[in-house]
């Protein structure tokens, strides 16, 4: 049977003041950050090359998504089947770009130091990106391997 804690030695902490939500939000600083649309398409351009260019598994992530696509041009398939399989290679590119952006906050924030709760936030990050691979490789292959074991001559 659990026992009651002892509330003699607690106060009840009263509910924090509401905060205010001004009627339209301060943006100057973002205005300052990206002053247009095309800068901002040149920040994204910058966070895609950076992946690209450091992250392996990116690079992997990308190659697949393209034969598979590839595979689905040449098979004929739907543009549905097409468009399902575009959808879950995205997905997974989207998922390493996160996990990228995540293990460099970390890494910001945690310095040259170890600790658990940052362990923890990049394996679960990455476990992210491993799910998301897992789904896109089951969607692919069950719409690819039919039709290619057909043109094969192997059904």
């Amino acid at each position: 049977m659990p026992q009651s804690l002892p509330t003699e030695n607690y106060q009840a902490v009263p509910p924090p003041p509401p905060i205010p939500f001004p009627s339209k939000p301060n943006r100057e600083l973002s205005w300052k950050v990206a002053s247009s649309l095309f800068v901002s398409f040149r920040y994204a351009w910058a966070g895609l090359t950076y992946a690209f260019f450091t992250q392996r598994n990116f690079r992997i992530h990308l190659l697949v998504g393209t034969i598979a696509i590839g595979l689905s041009l040449w098979l004929q398939l739907s543009r549905v089947e097409i468009a399902i399989i575009g959808l879950t290679s995205g997905l997974v590119l989207t998922m390493e770009l996160l996990n990228t952006a995540l293990e460099s906050v970390v890494d910001l924030t945690v310095k040259q130091t170890y600790h658990e709760l940052a362990k923890t936030a990049k394996d679960c990050a990455a476990g992210a990106v491993l799910i998301s691979a897992i789904a896109a490789l089951l969607v692919a292959g069950s719409l690819l391997l039919p039709p290619l074991l057909a043109v094969l001559g192997l059904v």
